[in-house]
């Protein structure tokens, strides 16, 4: 499992000091982001061999409010691996109280940017994600 830190800023909430529903998708993307960060592979490379990761399906369940100031974990990990995605579970949790806010399972497919296509994910890669799961 891969766990992130982010503090909750107030351009991440709405007028009442609570995060806007749609930044816990992109506090997701961003645990996504450094979990592959922390595996070796950065995604200005990928980008660069015509290799991306997509959402393709998302799901959210919010359980509770984060607030402005908070400071939040984000921990992630695979679910489900396939050849050409992979599945990941995220829950985000208030790091003082350790209560879950939100839940976050989204289907991360691997695309060739060249043509939009599904491709494998690199050998090198899926060897990663599999030692890690």
């Amino acid at each position: 499992m891969h766990t992130l830190s982010i503090r909750v800023y107030y351009e991440d909430t709405d007028a009442g000091g609570i995060v806007y529903y749609a930044n816990y998708l992109k506090f997701a993307e961003r645990a996504r982001t450094e979990w592959l960060r922390d595996l070796g592979f950065e995604q200005d490379e990928l980008l660069e061999q015509n290799i991306a990761f997509v959402v393709k399906h998302v799901e959210m369940h919010n359980n509770a409010p984060a607030r402005f100031n908070q400071m939040l974990s984000i921990h992630s990990h695979i679910v489900e691996l396939k050849g050409a995605s992979m599945t990941f579970k995220q829950d985000i949790i208030n790091a003082q109280d350790q209560k879950l806010l939100v839940t976050v399972q989204a289907k991360i497919a691997c695309v060739d940017l060249a043509n939009m296509r599904p491709r494998r994910i690199p050998e090198a890669m899926l060897g990663e994600f599999s030692r890690v799961i």
